[in-house]
């Protein structure tokens, strides 16, 4: 085993927030341990973990409905289950170090997560979800290691949860994890084990186990390096005004775009790839000080996991995602037809097999570099997450299913989209949009946009929960 080198200085972190103070507070915290010893492993980050360095962790989190089981019962069940996970999840309680050659590993050294019970009574379902309004600013209190950057997991916990009850009785529960430890996919299959692990105590181990095999290019040798062991800073302004909405499309919606995207096509254009399209050329409409002739990127992240060859377990635990780049000009998108612009994302996604992911890893390998997050030119898109995620299915605690997935204010810029399932299922999607105040407030009047959105579902049935 190599030599490690001293824990980097922290870099620093700045919390964009009004002046007002949090309407959370924090009643309790702990730090809770595998329930089994985890066996002495240390998982060397990949080609596509060392990029996320500089991200934000990942912050997501489910509401729910006032649970019948009184509080103090309710947080000894989730840290007893959460200790349970851990033990079949171990980089979670670990922490990142970085050895002499400068390669940084993921060391399962069972240092534990962070676990707070925390108390909102301003704060409701009705208010943290209003039916056709932006996201309140309160949602972001609700999380933990608000504005941690992935490289200080080499001091700060991998992983940490947070329990929020609210106002009506109503529980909100967060989770924020390393981003160089986890992608999406990876982040919701331990979401998924907690739950299962919550609700089913009889059970020894989770059903669907993580595979800590680290063979998406475990061979490797490059190495992302940081002079004087200070880490990196996000690469987007954090401190820039933003307007954040979630915009729900039914099944029946996205239908109808997927029709009209493959008209007069002879290929099939996906649904997601159809709502993409349309939300491209409506946003691009809407930032009405662009040039016509600059160009404009739409980013798609895209799971690796079975487009390289041969695959690697659906279950593999750690990043394997690559960003697509689509761009074109801006009067192209802005004047374009639907099937025109699907067409244009739906071949590049196509198109990124096992060649075009082990040529991004090489160019990547000859120049390593942290992933430029952001929107710096004005006329990016950037879309995450996926409404495949299993966020509403497996996630029963005990008590019944969320209400509701938000997120915090982990990586979010002018021109972030995540996509999340649609409560009512059925292939309904809801898009969480970051935008310019300005650009907003035209999306809004965009008429072939708002066409196809409708209220969002979880607003109504969550009021109704109560």
């Amino acid at each position: 085993m190599s030599p490690s080198l001293p824990s980097p200085s922290p870099s620093p972190i700045t919390i964009s927030s009004p002046s007002a103070a949090s309407p959370v507070t924090i009643l309790s915290k702990a730090t809770v341990f595998p329930n089994q010893k985890s066996p002495p492993l240390e998982l060397k980050l990949s080609v596509s973990d060392l990029p996320m360095l500089s991200c934000h962790y990942i912050q997501k989190g489910l509401l729910f409905p006032p649970p019948a089981i009184p509080i103090d019962p309710l947080i000894s069940l989730l840290s007893t289950a959460l200790s349970r996970a851990l033990s079949s999840f171990p980089p979670l309680a670990g922490r990142l170090i970085t050895h002499a050659d400068g390669r940084i590993f993921v060391s399962c050294s069972d240092t534990g997560a962070e676990f707070s019970h925390a108390a909102a009574p301003c704060l409701t379902i009705p208010l943290l979800i209003p039916p056709s309004s932006d996201v309140p600013v309160q949602v972001k209190y609700l999380f933990p290691l608000e504005a941690a950057v992935s490289h200080d997991g080499h001091f700060l916990p991998l992983s940490s949860f947070q329990l929020t009850e609210l106002g009506d009785g109503a529980v909100f529960l967060a989770c924020a994890i390393n981003h160089a430890v986890v992608d999406g996919t990876s982040f919701w299959n331990f979401f998924n084990a907690w739950a299962e692990l919550c609700r089913s105590p009889e059970r020894a181990t989770v059903s669907r186990p993580p595979d800590l095999r680290r063979n998406f290019f475990a061979e490797s040798t490059a190495v992302l390096c940081f002079p004087d062991g200070k880490g990196p800073s996000v690469t987007f302004p954090v401190d820039a005004p933003l307007r954040e909405r979630i915009f729900h499309f039914r099944r029946e919606a996205i239908r109808e775009l997927k029709s009209k995207a493959n008209d007069f096509l002879n290929e099939e254009i996906s649904s997601f790839q159809s709502l993409c399209a349309q939300v491209w050329i409506s946003v691009t409409r809407a930032r009405k000080n662009l040039q016509a002739s600059m160009p404009t990127t739409f980013r798609m992240a895209v799971n690796c996991r079975r487009r390289v060859v041969p695959p690697v377990d659906e279950y593999y635990f750690g990043n394997a995602i690559q960003s697509i780049p689509t761009t074109a000009a801006v009067e192209e998108v802005a004047d374009g037809e639907l099937p025109k612009i699907s067409r244009m994302l739906s071949g590049n996604v196509a198109a990124h097999g096992d060649k075009m992911i082990r040529e991004r890893v090489s160019e990547w390998e000859a120049s390593p570099s942290c992933f430029p997050l952001g929107n710096p030119g004005g006329a990016g898109l950037t879309m995450g997450s996926s409404p495949r995620f299993p966020m509403y299915e497996r996630n029963d605690f005990g008590w019944g299913g969320p209400t509701a997935v938000r997120s915090g204010m982990a990586n979010k810029f002018d021109g972030k989209i995540s996509a999340f399932p649609g409560r009512e299922g059925g292939g309904s999607v809801d898009l969480e949009v970051c935008l310019s105040p300005e650009t907003m407030a035209e999306l809004l009047l965009e008429k072939e946009f708002m066409y196809f959105v409708s209220e969002e579902e979880t607003a109504v049935s969550a009021v109704a929960a109560i």
